[in-house]
């Protein structure tokens, strides 16, 4: 593992930071579903010409603010419009599925786009306890911290060279194959040490979400404990990490507080368990009535959240890129207006260095 002082030496070269989008599909009040899943594909298009790596979709269910159910359909149309960014889930929730179907899904992804696609798995429900058992009705809803792993060992044998011996599972393939090229690339996705544990006791990468903006203050220590802890399998030699940030860049300081302020209030609202069918345009966001405590617990739960113009920005991802010891950061960036949206991820991308610097694409 690198000390510090080395890490951040190399961290000064930002040619070095890998950044990945990862996307809610955030439905705006007065919107649709069907208007941001569409422009889920649209924003992938986009950042590809930018300098993204990467572009993985959410699962989120019976939700009035984020609109992506399906990530494994979500994946196959943002791949077919674009043409080399690697395309994945942020991720899959598998405690709702079988490690079988889940396996033949993405191994049929990754034979139309070999090379291109990651399966990000998640154990946490992505929605509410009732909703989370419709998933399963009338199958009673799976005892996770007992099945999980185990799916995920599943998981990673039927895409990779098939159940061993001794598994009942064992026998049964994942059509359409395991080819080398056609398998997804696996990570473990969590906010607390089961997930990094795992990660690391199977030898997988691990991505870590600081942008519920709450984990911070102890996202640093979990991640070294899957570096500390992390066993080299035949999937991985050394451990690989990515950080998911939650990040709103504009021209000001003050206009990226306002567009952010969307965002926020929908925290809110979502914590009081009401529904304003989106994310409120910012002019009402920003003038929401707010008690002391309501301003209270939102400043806790926005406290790693980083918005700014672009210096700002690239201070504040430098330094969680610091505090966290990886220059592979994704980042969520959740608008009301789609035209913010896009030229949030372009900024973030210009401060960084990463912008593909030929294109003369507007954001706008």
């Amino acid at each position: 593992m690198y000390s510090a002082m080395l890490w951040f030496a190399k961290m000064t070269n930002q040619q070095e930071i890998k950044l990945t989008v990862v996307d809610q599909s955030p439905v705006r009040k007065g919107g649709t579903s069907a208007d941001a899943l569409l422009e889920s594909v649209e924003l992938a298009v986009w950042v590809e010409k930018i300098g993204y790596s990467r572009y993985w979709v959410a699962e989120h269910h019976n939700s009035s603010s984020f609109s992506g159910t399906s990530p494994e359909i979500l994946i196959g149309q943002i791949a077919a419009k674009t043409s080399f960014i690697r395309v994945g889930s942020a991720g899959v929730m598998l405690s709702h599925y079988s490690a079988l179907k889940v396996a033949e899904q993405f191994s049929v992804l990754g034979s139309f786009y070999p090379d291109r696609v990651d399966l990000g798995i998640g154990r946490a429900p992505g929605s509410d306890r009732k909703t989370a058992a419709a998933l399963t009705y009338p199958r009673p809803t799976m005892d996770v911290y007992q099945d999980f792993p185990q799916m995920v060992r599943d998981l990673t044998e039927f895409l990779n060279g098939g159940i061993k011996e001794g598994n009942p599972l064992s026998g049964i393939v994942a059509h359409p194959g395991s080819e080398t090229n056609s398998s997804p690339d696996i990570w473990l996705l969590g906010s607390s040490d089961y997930s990094a544990r795992l990660a690391a006791e199977m030898g997988l990468p691990f991505s870590f979400a600081d942008f519920f903006g709450n984990t911070s203050e102890y996202g640093p220590q979990i991640c070294d404990m899957y570096r500390n802890e992390f066993k080299p399998s035949s999937y991985l030699s050394e451990p690989q990490l990515n950080v998911g940030l939650q990040v709103i860049c504009a021209p000001t300081e003050e206009e990226a507080h306002y567009i952010g302020s969307s965002r926020n209030m929908n925290k809110i609202i979502s914590r009081l368990g009401l529904s304003t069918h989106g994310l409120l345009p910012p002019d009402e966001a920003i003038n929401w009535p707010l008690d002391t405590h309501a301003k209270e617990y939102l400043k806790y739960e926005t406290r790693s959240y980083i918005e700014g113009d672009p210096e700002q920005v690239r201070d504040g991802i430098l330094k969680a890129a610091n505090r966290y010891k990886t220059n592979d950061l994704g980042i969520v960036s959740n608008c009301y207006d789609f035209g913010h949206r896009k030229r949030s991820y372009q900024l973030v991308a210009e401060c960084l260095d990463v912008a593909n610097t030929g294109t003369t694409a507007s954001a706008t």
